[in-house]
Protein backbone atom coordinates (compact mmCIF):
# COMPACT_ATOMS: atom_id res chain seq x y z
CA UNK A 1 0.00 0.00 0.00
CA UNK A 2 0.95 3.50 -0.63
CA UNK A 3 2.46 4.62 2.72
CA UNK A 4 0.22 8.23 1.60
CA UNK A 5 -3.02 6.25 1.59
CA UNK A 6 -2.03 4.19 4.51
CA UNK A 7 -1.46 7.36 6.37
CA UNK A 8 -5.37 8.61 4.77
CA UNK A 9 -6.69 5.63 6.71
CA UNK A 10 -5.57 6.22 9.74
CA UNK A 11 -6.20 10.01 9.91
CA UNK A 12 -9.83 8.50 8.60
CA UNK A 13 -9.67 6.21 11.23
CA UNK A 14 -8.85 8.45 13.75
CA UNK A 15 -11.45 11.36 12.78
CA UNK A 16 -14.59 8.98 13.35
CA UNK A 17 -14.71 8.41 9.21
CA UNK A 18 -13.84 4.73 9.06
CA UNK A 19 -14.82 2.38 12.05
CA UNK A 20 -11.94 -0.11 13.25
CA UNK A 21 -13.47 -2.59 11.23
CA UNK A 22 -13.86 -0.93 8.06
CA UNK A 23 -10.29 0.49 8.78
CA UNK A 24 -8.91 -3.47 8.75
CA UNK A 25 -11.07 -4.25 5.77
CA UNK A 26 -9.19 -1.24 3.51
CA UNK A 27 -5.70 -2.23 4.65
CA UNK A 28 -6.43 -6.18 4.55
CA UNK A 29 -7.83 -5.70 0.83
CA UNK A 30 -4.77 -3.06 -0.38
CA UNK A 31 -2.21 -6.08 0.33
CA UNK A 32 -1.83 -5.74 4.12
CA UNK A 33 -1.49 -8.80 6.29
CA UNK A 34 -4.61 -9.31 8.92
CA UNK A 35 -2.45 -9.31 11.69
CA UNK A 36 -0.61 -6.45 10.66
CA UNK A 37 -4.08 -4.55 10.29
CA UNK A 38 -5.03 -4.92 13.11
CA UNK A 39 -2.02 -4.06 14.78
CA UNK A 40 -1.92 -0.57 13.10
CA UNK A 41 -5.24 0.26 13.96
CA UNK A 42 -5.10 -0.59 17.77
CA UNK A 43 -1.79 1.03 17.65
CA UNK A 44 -3.17 4.68 15.87
CA UNK A 45 -6.01 4.19 18.24
CA UNK A 46 -3.60 4.26 21.26
CA UNK A 47 -2.27 7.76 20.00
CA UNK A 48 -4.82 9.31 20.28
CA UNK A 49 -5.81 11.15 23.70
CA UNK A 50 -8.62 10.56 24.92
CA UNK A 51 -10.57 12.40 27.98
CA UNK A 52 -11.47 10.53 31.32
CA UNK A 53 -10.47 8.44 34.05
CA UNK A 54 -8.54 8.89 37.21
CA UNK A 55 -4.67 8.20 37.11
CA UNK A 56 -2.61 7.16 39.80
CA UNK A 57 0.57 8.15 40.12
CA UNK A 58 2.63 6.21 42.66
CA UNK A 59 5.80 8.83 43.07
CA UNK A 60 8.89 7.87 45.34
CA UNK A 61 9.18 11.43 46.35
CA UNK A 62 7.12 13.51 49.10
CA UNK A 63 8.20 14.81 52.61
CA UNK A 64 5.09 15.03 55.58
CA UNK A 65 7.08 18.78 55.79
CA UNK A 66 6.33 20.01 52.23
CA UNK A 67 3.55 22.90 51.66
CA UNK A 68 1.80 24.06 48.59
CA UNK A 69 3.96 27.12 48.76
CA UNK A 70 5.95 26.90 45.65
CA UNK A 71 8.82 28.43 46.84
CA UNK A 72 9.50 25.50 48.72
CA UNK A 73 8.97 22.97 46.38
CA UNK A 74 12.05 20.46 46.84
CA UNK A 75 11.09 17.49 45.30
CA UNK A 76 9.81 15.77 42.04
CA UNK A 77 6.49 15.25 43.77
CA UNK A 78 5.44 18.74 44.23
CA UNK A 79 7.13 19.53 41.03
CA UNK A 80 4.28 17.76 39.71
CA UNK A 81 1.77 19.46 42.01
CA UNK A 82 2.90 22.62 40.86
CA UNK A 83 2.77 21.79 37.48
CA UNK A 84 -1.03 20.10 38.06
CA UNK A 85 -2.20 23.39 39.31
CA UNK A 86 -0.39 25.79 37.52
CA UNK A 87 1.42 27.33 34.72
CA UNK A 88 4.80 29.51 34.21
CA UNK A 89 5.61 32.36 31.75
CA UNK A 90 7.75 30.06 29.76
CA UNK A 91 8.11 25.99 29.70
CA UNK A 92 10.54 23.12 28.34
CA UNK A 93 8.39 20.88 25.79
CA UNK A 94 8.83 17.28 25.20
CA UNK A 95 11.44 17.87 22.77
CA UNK A 96 13.51 19.94 25.44
CA UNK A 97 13.00 23.36 23.53
CA UNK A 98 12.01 25.64 25.46
CA UNK A 99 8.56 27.50 24.81
CA UNK A 100 6.18 30.18 25.72
CA UNK A 101 3.66 28.85 28.28
CA UNK A 102 1.93 31.80 30.13
CA UNK A 103 3.52 34.07 27.59
CA UNK A 104 3.33 33.71 24.17
CA UNK A 105 6.01 35.52 22.82
CA UNK A 106 9.14 37.46 24.78
CA UNK A 107 11.71 39.44 23.20
CA UNK A 108 15.67 40.91 24.94
CA UNK A 109 16.99 44.09 24.25
CA UNK A 110 20.17 44.14 22.44
CA UNK A 111 22.01 43.49 25.17
CA UNK A 112 19.68 41.11 27.16
CA UNK A 113 19.26 43.16 30.06
CA UNK A 114 15.72 43.93 28.99
CA UNK A 115 13.04 41.19 28.25
CA UNK A 116 9.73 42.33 27.17
CA UNK A 117 6.95 39.51 28.25
CA UNK A 118 3.92 39.28 26.45
CA UNK A 119 1.36 37.61 28.07
CA UNK A 120 -1.78 35.61 26.55
CA UNK A 121 -4.99 36.39 26.59
CA UNK A 122 -8.04 35.28 27.94
CA UNK A 123 -6.56 32.99 30.66
CA UNK A 124 -8.42 32.26 33.92
CA UNK A 125 -7.55 31.50 37.62
CA UNK A 126 -9.49 28.68 39.11
CA UNK A 127 -10.98 31.26 41.09
CA UNK A 128 -12.10 32.88 38.00
CA UNK A 129 -9.79 36.08 37.88
CA UNK A 130 -8.33 36.68 34.36
CA UNK A 131 -4.33 36.69 34.34
CA UNK A 132 -3.11 39.81 34.18
CA UNK A 133 0.53 41.42 34.57
CA UNK A 134 -0.01 42.40 38.21
CA UNK A 135 -0.05 38.71 38.89
CA UNK A 136 2.98 37.90 37.32
CA UNK A 137 4.74 40.94 38.86
CA UNK A 138 3.47 40.06 42.16
CA UNK A 139 4.49 36.41 42.25
CA UNK A 140 8.10 37.40 41.52
CA UNK A 141 8.03 39.78 44.19
CA UNK A 142 6.73 37.32 46.12
CA UNK A 143 10.23 35.35 45.66
CA UNK A 144 12.76 38.18 45.08
CA UNK A 145 11.46 40.05 48.57
CA UNK A 146 14.03 40.86 51.09
CA UNK A 147 12.71 38.81 54.02
CA UNK A 148 11.90 35.59 51.00
CA UNK A 149 13.08 31.91 51.70
CA UNK A 150 12.04 31.02 48.28
CA UNK A 151 14.08 28.28 46.43
CA UNK A 152 14.17 30.52 43.40
CA UNK A 153 15.45 34.04 45.38
CA UNK A 154 19.04 33.28 44.52
CA UNK A 155 17.78 32.74 40.43
CA UNK A 156 16.10 36.24 40.44
CA UNK A 157 19.14 38.70 42.37
CA UNK A 158 20.08 39.72 38.66
CA UNK A 159 16.16 41.59 38.57
CA UNK A 160 16.41 44.98 39.12
CA UNK A 161 13.10 45.89 38.41
CA UNK A 162 9.58 44.48 37.25
CA UNK A 163 6.89 46.48 35.44
CA UNK A 164 3.95 46.53 33.36
CA UNK A 165 2.95 47.60 30.25
CA UNK A 166 -1.21 47.72 30.41
CA UNK A 167 -2.32 44.01 31.78
CA UNK A 168 -0.61 41.85 29.08
CA UNK A 169 2.59 42.90 28.82
CA UNK A 170 5.69 42.39 31.31
CA UNK A 171 9.32 44.03 31.72
CA UNK A 172 11.80 42.92 33.35
CA UNK A 173 14.70 44.78 33.94
CA UNK A 174 18.74 42.96 34.73
CA UNK A 175 21.50 44.07 35.95
CA UNK A 176 23.66 42.80 33.50
CA UNK A 177 22.57 40.85 30.42
CA UNK A 178 21.64 37.00 30.22
CA UNK A 179 20.90 35.09 26.57
CA UNK A 180 18.93 32.57 28.80
CA UNK A 181 16.72 34.36 31.44
CA UNK A 182 13.42 33.27 29.69
CA UNK A 183 15.26 29.14 30.78
CA UNK A 184 15.06 30.86 34.50
CA UNK A 185 11.50 31.63 34.13
CA UNK A 186 10.34 28.33 33.63
CA UNK A 187 11.96 27.81 37.09
CA UNK A 188 8.99 25.19 38.55
CA UNK A 189 9.20 26.97 41.53
CA UNK A 190 7.82 30.13 40.02
CA UNK A 191 4.43 28.58 39.44
CA UNK A 192 2.10 32.06 38.35
CA UNK A 193 -0.40 32.72 41.29
CA UNK A 194 -3.06 35.10 41.04
CA UNK A 195 -2.60 38.50 43.51
CA UNK A 196 -5.26 40.30 45.83
CA UNK A 197 -5.70 44.26 45.35
CA UNK A 198 -2.60 44.75 47.40
CA UNK A 199 -0.06 43.06 45.49
CA UNK A 200 0.22 40.05 47.56
CA UNK A 201 -0.40 36.57 46.69
CA UNK A 202 -1.54 33.40 48.77
CA UNK A 203 1.17 30.96 47.96
CA UNK A 204 -0.35 28.15 49.98
CA UNK A 205 -3.89 28.53 48.20
CA UNK A 206 -3.26 25.91 45.70
CA UNK A 207 -4.51 28.25 42.76
CA UNK A 208 -3.28 28.44 39.37
CA UNK A 209 -3.65 28.59 35.57
CA UNK A 210 -3.41 25.08 35.34
CA UNK A 211 -4.85 22.22 33.51
CA UNK A 212 -6.43 20.50 36.86
CA UNK A 213 -7.93 21.85 40.08
CA UNK A 214 -6.34 21.22 43.63
CA UNK A 215 -9.37 19.54 45.85
CA UNK A 216 -7.35 17.99 48.50
CA UNK A 217 -3.24 17.81 49.91
CA UNK A 218 -1.89 15.85 52.68
CA UNK A 219 2.00 16.43 52.13
CA UNK A 220 4.04 13.26 51.90
CA UNK A 221 1.44 11.42 51.98
CA UNK A 222 -1.25 12.49 48.55
CA UNK A 223 -2.33 15.01 46.38
CA UNK A 224 -5.68 15.03 44.21
CA UNK A 225 -6.80 17.24 41.40
CA UNK A 226 -9.71 17.79 38.94
CA UNK A 227 -10.23 18.76 35.85
CA UNK A 228 -9.95 22.37 34.96
CA UNK A 229 -12.71 22.80 32.27
CA UNK A 230 -11.76 25.55 31.36
CA UNK A 231 -8.04 25.36 30.59
CA UNK A 232 -6.76 27.29 28.25
CA UNK A 233 -4.50 24.83 26.33
CA UNK A 234 -6.26 22.67 23.95
CA UNK A 235 -5.74 19.20 23.64
CA UNK A 236 -3.90 19.26 26.98
CA UNK A 237 -4.79 17.80 30.81
CA UNK A 238 -6.85 14.82 29.80
CA UNK A 239 -7.18 12.71 32.87
CA UNK A 240 -10.55 13.66 34.94
CA UNK A 241 -8.22 13.47 38.06
CA UNK A 242 -5.10 12.98 39.26
CA UNK A 243 -4.01 10.95 41.76
CA UNK A 244 -0.22 11.84 43.27
CA UNK A 245 0.56 9.57 46.15
CA UNK A 246 3.61 9.32 47.53
CA UNK A 247 5.35 5.62 48.21
CA UNK A 248 8.40 6.25 48.99
CA UNK A 249 9.98 2.60 50.06
CA UNK A 250 10.74 0.83 46.71
CA UNK A 251 9.49 -2.47 47.24
CA UNK A 252 6.35 -0.96 48.11
CA UNK A 253 5.91 1.15 45.45
CA UNK A 254 7.08 -2.25 42.69
CA UNK A 255 4.54 -4.08 44.71
CA UNK A 256 1.33 -1.36 43.71
CA UNK A 257 2.20 -1.05 40.34
CA UNK A 258 2.15 -4.99 39.94
CA UNK A 259 -0.91 -5.25 42.18
CA UNK A 260 -3.32 -2.52 39.52
CA UNK A 261 -3.16 -0.22 42.78
CA UNK A 262 -1.50 2.11 40.50
CA UNK A 263 -1.33 3.31 36.79
CA UNK A 264 2.25 4.70 37.37
CA UNK A 265 5.68 4.68 39.08
CA UNK A 266 8.61 6.58 39.06
CA UNK A 267 12.00 5.98 39.97
CA UNK A 268 12.30 2.59 39.40
CA UNK A 269 15.02 0.49 40.72
CA UNK A 270 17.48 -0.65 37.94
CA UNK A 271 17.22 -4.19 40.27
CA UNK A 272 13.83 -4.71 39.43
CA UNK A 273 13.72 -3.36 36.10
CA UNK A 274 13.94 -6.80 34.00
CA UNK A 275 11.09 -8.46 36.95
CA UNK A 276 8.78 -5.39 36.02
CA UNK A 277 9.19 -5.81 32.49
CA UNK A 278 8.02 -9.33 32.11
CA UNK A 279 4.49 -8.38 34.16
CA UNK A 280 2.40 -8.55 30.51
CA UNK A 281 0.00 -5.54 32.01
CA UNK A 282 3.05 -3.43 32.38
CA UNK A 283 5.18 -1.01 29.85
CA UNK A 284 9.03 0.07 31.12
CA UNK A 285 9.78 3.88 30.46
CA UNK A 286 13.38 4.75 30.56
CA UNK A 287 14.46 7.87 29.50
CA UNK A 288 18.20 10.10 29.13
CA UNK A 289 18.48 13.05 30.77
CA UNK A 290 20.15 15.14 33.43
CA UNK A 291 19.27 13.78 36.56
CA UNK A 292 22.40 13.13 38.40
CA UNK A 293 23.22 11.39 42.15
CA UNK A 294 25.56 13.42 44.00
CA UNK A 295 27.03 13.14 47.49
CA UNK A 296 27.89 17.06 48.39
CA UNK A 297 30.23 18.07 51.06
CA UNK A 298 29.44 20.98 52.83
CA UNK A 299 32.29 23.50 53.19
CA UNK A 300 30.63 25.25 56.06
CA UNK A 301 30.42 21.65 58.04
CA UNK A 302 34.16 20.58 59.63
CA UNK A 303 35.81 18.33 58.22
CA UNK A 304 34.70 19.04 54.79
CA UNK A 305 36.68 22.72 54.89
CA UNK A 306 39.81 21.02 54.67
CA UNK A 307 40.78 20.79 50.97
CA UNK A 308 42.95 17.42 50.98
CA UNK A 309 40.09 15.91 52.87
CA UNK A 310 37.42 16.85 50.01
CA UNK A 311 39.90 15.55 47.38
CA UNK A 312 41.13 12.34 49.11
CA UNK A 313 37.30 10.96 49.42
CA UNK A 314 36.41 12.02 45.44
CA UNK A 315 39.69 10.19 44.93
CA UNK A 316 37.88 7.09 47.06
CA UNK A 317 34.99 6.59 44.91
CA UNK A 318 34.52 3.60 42.62
CA UNK A 319 32.52 5.50 39.87
CA UNK A 320 32.18 2.40 37.68
CA UNK A 321 31.15 0.00 40.53
CA UNK A 322 28.79 2.48 41.49
CA UNK A 323 27.39 2.71 37.69
CA UNK A 324 27.36 -1.12 37.67
CA UNK A 325 25.89 -1.84 40.89
CA UNK A 326 23.66 0.87 42.01
CA UNK A 327 22.32 1.66 38.10
CA UNK A 328 23.26 -1.44 36.56
CA UNK A 329 24.29 0.67 33.37
CA UNK A 330 21.27 2.27 33.43
CA UNK A 331 22.94 5.84 33.66
CA UNK A 332 26.67 7.22 32.93
CA UNK A 333 29.88 7.80 34.78
CA UNK A 334 29.94 11.23 36.72
CA UNK A 335 33.15 13.44 37.44
CA UNK A 336 32.05 15.63 39.99
CA UNK A 337 30.54 18.51 37.13
CA UNK A 338 26.88 18.82 36.60
CA UNK A 339 26.88 19.40 33.22
CA UNK A 340 26.07 16.58 30.77
CA UNK A 341 26.33 15.95 27.14
CA UNK A 342 22.81 17.07 26.71
CA UNK A 343 23.99 20.55 28.08
CA UNK A 344 25.83 22.97 25.59
CA UNK A 345 29.63 23.96 26.41
CA UNK A 346 30.51 20.37 28.22
CA UNK A 347 34.22 20.80 28.51
CA UNK A 348 36.65 17.43 27.29
CA UNK A 349 39.90 18.96 28.60
CA UNK A 350 39.29 17.64 31.99
CA UNK A 351 40.45 14.12 33.23
CA UNK A 352 37.72 12.07 33.98
CA UNK A 353 38.45 11.44 38.03
CA UNK A 354 39.07 7.86 38.23
CA UNK A 355 39.33 5.52 41.66
CA UNK A 356 43.05 6.28 43.14
CA UNK A 357 43.41 5.13 46.52
CA UNK A 358 47.29 6.07 46.61
CA UNK A 359 46.44 9.63 45.43
CA UNK A 360 43.43 9.40 48.37
CA UNK A 361 45.93 8.53 51.05
CA UNK A 362 48.31 11.42 50.02
CA UNK A 363 45.72 13.86 49.86
CA UNK A 364 43.49 12.39 53.22
CA UNK A 365 47.37 12.25 55.20
CA UNK A 366 47.79 15.79 54.35
CA UNK A 367 44.34 17.21 55.58
CA UNK A 368 45.97 16.05 59.31
CA UNK A 369 42.37 14.73 59.99
CA UNK A 370 41.97 11.16 61.78
CA UNK A 371 38.57 9.32 63.29
CA UNK A 372 35.67 8.36 61.24
CA UNK A 373 33.78 11.11 58.76
CA UNK A 374 29.74 10.42 58.86
CA UNK A 375 27.57 9.89 55.26
CA UNK A 376 24.00 10.43 55.56
CA UNK A 377 22.13 8.09 53.13
CA UNK A 378 18.48 7.61 52.65
CA UNK A 379 16.41 6.05 49.70
CA UNK A 380 14.61 9.05 49.76
CA UNK A 381 17.49 10.37 48.06
CA UNK A 382 17.45 7.80 45.09
CA UNK A 383 16.88 4.27 45.20
CA UNK A 384 20.05 2.35 46.22
CA UNK A 385 21.23 5.67 47.76
CA UNK A 386 22.12 3.55 51.31
CA UNK A 387 23.36 0.53 49.29
CA UNK A 388 25.99 3.13 47.16
CA UNK A 389 26.94 5.01 50.47
CA UNK A 390 28.47 1.53 52.19
CA UNK A 391 30.33 0.69 48.74
CA UNK A 392 32.06 4.40 49.01
CA UNK A 393 32.65 3.26 52.92
CA UNK A 394 34.19 0.30 51.76
CA UNK A 395 36.51 1.53 48.65
CA UNK A 396 37.63 4.62 51.02
CA UNK A 397 38.93 1.72 53.51
CA UNK A 398 41.64 1.00 50.84
CA UNK A 399 42.95 4.82 51.32
CA UNK A 400 43.05 4.49 54.95
CA UNK A 401 39.56 6.53 55.60
CA UNK A 402 36.84 5.51 57.47
CA UNK A 403 33.47 6.26 57.10
CA UNK A 404 30.23 5.55 58.91
CA UNK A 405 26.96 5.29 56.97
CA UNK A 406 24.24 6.40 58.90
CA UNK A 407 20.83 5.73 57.28
CA UNK A 408 18.46 8.48 57.86
CA UNK A 409 14.64 8.21 57.72
CA UNK A 410 13.26 8.32 54.18
CA UNK A 411 10.51 11.20 55.73
CA UNK A 412 11.83 14.38 56.74
CA UNK A 413 15.24 13.78 54.38
CA UNK A 414 15.16 16.83 52.67
CA UNK A 415 14.05 19.15 55.00
CA UNK A 416 16.70 17.06 58.17
CA UNK A 417 19.31 16.10 56.43
CA UNK A 418 19.89 17.54 52.60
CA UNK A 419 21.77 20.79 52.76
CA UNK A 420 22.46 20.87 56.89
CA UNK A 421 24.28 17.79 57.29
CA UNK A 422 28.00 18.08 56.27
CA UNK A 423 27.74 14.88 53.50
CA UNK A 424 24.76 12.91 52.42
CA UNK A 425 22.97 11.71 49.16
CA UNK A 426 21.40 13.42 46.93
CA UNK A 427 19.76 13.89 43.50
CA UNK A 428 19.36 16.68 40.66
CA UNK A 429 16.76 16.72 38.36
CA UNK A 430 19.30 18.94 36.20
CA UNK A 431 18.61 21.47 34.23
CA UNK A 432 19.11 22.97 30.93
CA UNK A 433 21.68 25.40 30.76
CA UNK A 434 25.07 25.69 33.01
CA UNK A 435 23.56 29.37 34.08
CA UNK A 436 20.76 27.91 35.18
CA UNK A 437 22.26 24.87 37.03
CA UNK A 438 24.72 26.97 38.73
CA UNK A 439 22.38 29.80 39.33
CA UNK A 440 20.42 26.76 41.60
CA UNK A 441 23.04 25.17 43.34
CA UNK A 442 26.62 26.35 43.27
CA UNK A 443 26.49 29.96 42.98
CA UNK A 444 27.01 31.79 46.43
CA UNK A 445 23.53 33.68 46.45
CA UNK A 446 21.50 30.86 46.04
CA UNK A 447 19.42 28.97 48.67
CA UNK A 448 20.06 25.73 47.43
CA UNK A 449 23.96 25.63 47.66
CA UNK A 450 24.33 22.24 49.29
CA UNK A 451 28.19 21.89 49.15
CA UNK A 452 28.04 25.79 50.73
CA UNK A 453 30.98 26.87 48.39
CA UNK A 454 31.41 30.54 49.26
CA UNK A 455 34.00 31.31 50.71
CA UNK A 456 37.32 29.89 48.50
CA UNK A 457 39.36 32.01 46.28
CA UNK A 458 37.90 29.15 43.62
CA UNK A 459 34.72 29.91 44.96
CA UNK A 460 34.64 33.92 44.69
CA UNK A 461 36.15 33.67 41.29
CA UNK A 462 33.51 30.99 39.77
CA UNK A 463 31.01 33.30 40.94
CA UNK A 464 32.23 36.22 39.04
CA UNK A 465 32.95 33.57 35.35
CA UNK A 466 29.20 32.94 35.76
CA UNK A 467 27.87 36.39 35.98
CA UNK A 468 30.05 37.30 33.27
CA UNK A 469 29.15 34.44 31.00
CA UNK A 470 25.55 35.58 31.20
CA UNK A 471 25.77 38.49 29.40
CA UNK A 472 28.38 37.14 26.73
CA UNK A 473 27.65 37.13 23.36
CA UNK A 474 30.62 35.61 21.77
CA UNK A 475 29.80 32.26 21.78
CA UNK A 476 33.51 31.24 22.07
CA UNK A 477 34.40 33.65 24.70
CA UNK A 478 31.37 32.05 26.38
CA UNK A 479 32.60 28.47 25.97
CA UNK A 480 35.96 29.37 27.29
CA UNK A 481 34.46 30.79 30.49
CA UNK A 482 32.18 27.94 31.14
CA UNK A 483 35.51 25.85 30.57
CA UNK A 484 37.04 27.20 33.68
CA UNK A 485 33.83 27.25 35.54
CA UNK A 486 33.61 23.72 35.72
CA UNK A 487 37.28 22.94 36.23
CA UNK A 488 37.35 25.17 39.46
CA UNK A 489 34.00 23.37 40.39
CA UNK A 490 35.84 20.05 39.51
CA UNK A 491 39.00 20.84 41.29
CA UNK A 492 38.01 22.81 44.68
CA UNK A 493 34.01 22.27 45.31
CA UNK A 494 32.76 19.77 47.53
CA UNK A 495 30.83 18.15 44.85
CA UNK A 496 31.20 14.34 44.40
CA UNK A 497 29.02 13.30 41.16
CA UNK A 498 29.80 9.58 40.61
CA UNK A 499 26.86 9.31 38.25
CA UNK A 500 23.94 10.20 35.80
CA UNK A 501 21.21 8.18 36.16
CA UNK A 502 18.07 7.70 33.45
CA UNK A 503 14.63 8.14 34.22
CA UNK A 504 13.45 4.58 34.61
CA UNK A 505 8.67 4.09 34.81
CA UNK A 506 6.46 1.71 35.06
CA UNK A 507 3.46 2.28 33.86
CA UNK A 508 -0.38 0.31 33.39
CA UNK A 509 -0.54 -0.70 29.20
CA UNK A 510 -4.14 1.76 29.57
CA UNK A 511 -1.35 4.43 29.99
CA UNK A 512 -0.96 6.27 26.65
CA UNK A 513 1.70 8.90 26.27
CA UNK A 514 3.46 10.25 22.85
CA UNK A 515 6.10 9.31 21.20
CA UNK A 516 8.51 12.07 22.69
CA UNK A 517 9.07 11.77 25.98
CA UNK A 518 11.03 14.94 28.06
CA UNK A 519 13.93 13.88 29.88
CA UNK A 520 14.91 17.28 31.43
CA UNK A 521 12.47 15.91 34.41
CA UNK A 522 11.01 12.79 35.95
CA UNK A 523 7.70 11.74 34.75
CA UNK A 524 7.62 13.55 31.15
CA UNK A 525 9.33 16.33 32.66
CA UNK A 526 6.74 16.19 35.44
CA UNK A 527 4.00 17.09 33.22
CA UNK A 528 2.84 13.47 32.58
CA UNK A 529 -0.73 14.59 34.39
CA UNK A 530 -0.83 17.28 31.38
CA UNK A 531 0.21 15.54 28.45
CA UNK A 532 -0.71 11.80 29.17
CA UNK A 533 -3.87 9.88 28.84
CA UNK A 534 -5.81 6.59 29.18
CA UNK A 535 -5.40 4.51 25.95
Amino acid sequence: MNPDNLKQLEKELLNGKLTRRQFIMSAVAAGIALPAAMSMSTSALAATPKSGGRLRHGTGYGSTTDSLDPGTYENSMMTGVGYCYGNHLTEVDSNGKLIGELAESFEPSPDAKTWVFNLRKGVEFHNGKSLTADDVIATYNYHRGEDSKSAAKGLLTAITSIKKDGDDKVIFELDNGNADFPYIVSDYHIVIMPSAKDGSVDPTSGIGTGGYKTESFEPGVRALFKRNPNYWKEGRAHFDEIEMISIIDVAARQNAIMNGDVDIIDNVDPKTVALLSRVPTLDILETTGTQHYTFPMRLNVAPFDNYDLRMALKHSVKRQELLDKILLGHGAIGNDIPVSSAMPFLTTELDQREYNPEKAAEHYKKSGHSGTIQLSASDAAFAGAVDAAQLISASAKDAGIDIEVVREPNDGYWSNVWNKKGWCACYWGGRPTQDWMYSAAYTSDTEWNDTAWKDTDSANKFNDIVVAARSETDESKRQSQYFEAQQLLHDDGGLILPMWANYIHAHSKKVAHGDDVAANWINDGNKLAERWWFA
